[in-house]
């Protein structure tokens, strides 16, 4: 892997990429982006990083359909694990079909450090489950304090290196749609080993930006953010512009989610500062796409979660259309 500074977006995306020795390499003041800025997925067609989104949340007995590239039905997530301690509020956890006043986007409200001890990155599916669920083991550690503070609930997602022909969220997606994908109806994240080897090889910060944001949508989920965007939506094929908007809103907020997970384990265990900045600095590397913004956006939403460590920096839903787009 290579350690040379990475640059923030040119025309080019190159194959792999090139990332970052240790000091922060955010040599532009952050603070001069958009302050809600967004940063979506990697982009085969809608996404490598962010992957298709595929929820599923019931809602009533009527499913809302979220965004094809977000392929599947939007439904909220109704139950809790029993067993889960209560948040601050002594109440059960419950998800809040809120967007902009999400609980989860309150003030002071930030993924926990976390210690991300990795095995090996290899080719084998064996070796990807493996790293792949360390990963998601850390990202649940880090995300539970945020959760857990904003009173939602803390279910636990899984990883899923093979592709189902039909899950919870219905037929799978084809590897022109997505390199890894989430579904809510299995709280899972698919990310098949071919998909995820042509796409990333062997490049640590791309795998890791992937899977964290595929995890921001898992949280997106537990929190109510996801069945919320859903009833937003206009028509099953988000063909319209206002639809197209929402899912950008989605796919942005879960870059900047990741990002927030990367600065908050930075420098610790597997994952160390240099690294962390390369998986920021791989949210860059989309191409421009209406359901997931501009290569531009979706870097500054992933620096604004990685520069502003709280969730309130990943309030896509309060921010201009222009800083969305």
């Amino acid at each position: 892997m290579n350690d040379t500074e990475p640059s923030w977006p040119e025309p080019a995306r190159p194959p792999e990429s090139a990332w970052v020795p240790e000091p922060n390499p955010w040599a532009p003041n952050w603070a001069a982006a958009p302050p809600v800025p967004i940063a979506p997925p990697r982009s085969r067609l809608w996404g490598a990083v962010t992957g298709v989104l595929i929820i599923v949340v019931a809602v009533s007995l009527i499913a809302a359909t979220i965004p094809r590239r977000v392929d599947g039905r939007a439904l909220a997530a109704e139950g809790v694990d029993p067993g889960r301690a209560y948040g601050d509020s002594g109440k059960p956890p419950k998800a809040v079909p809120e967007l902009a006043r999400n609980p989860l986007l309150g003030a002071g409200i930030s993924p926990g450090p976390a210690t991300c001890t990795l095995p090996d990155l290899g080719r084998a599916a064996e070796q990807l489950k493996a790293y792949y669920r360390a990963l998601v083991t850390c990202l649940e550690q880090s995300w539970r304090p945020a959760l857990e503070k904003a009173n939602e609930p803390t279910l636990t997602a899984t990883v899923s290196v093979t592709l189902p022909e039909h899950s919870s969220c219905g037929k799978a997606p084809t590897e022109n749609e997505a390199v890894a994908y989430y579904c809510g109806g299995d709280t899972t994240i698919y990310a098949p080993t071919d998909w995820m080897l042509s796409d990333a090889g062997l490049n640590k910060a791309r795998h890791i930006a992937t899977i964290a944001h595929e995890y921001g949508h898992h949280v997106q989920r537990e929190s109510g953010i996801l069945s919320a965007a859903a009833d937003k939506m206009t028509s099953p094929d988000e063909d319209s512009a206002a639809d197209k908007e929402v899912v950008r809103r989605i796919e942005l907020q879960a870059n900047c989610f990741g990002a927030l997970f990367l600065t908050a384990v930075a420098g610790s265990g597997s994952i160390s500062r240099s690294l962390a900045n390369a998986g920021v600095a791989d949210y860059g590397r989309a191409n421009d796409s209406d359901t997931h913004g501009s290569r531009e956006h979706q870097l500054s939403w992933a620096k604004a979660g990685y520069d502003g460590k709280a969730t309130k920096a990943c309030d896509t839903w309060s921010a201009p259309v222009a800083e969305v787009s």
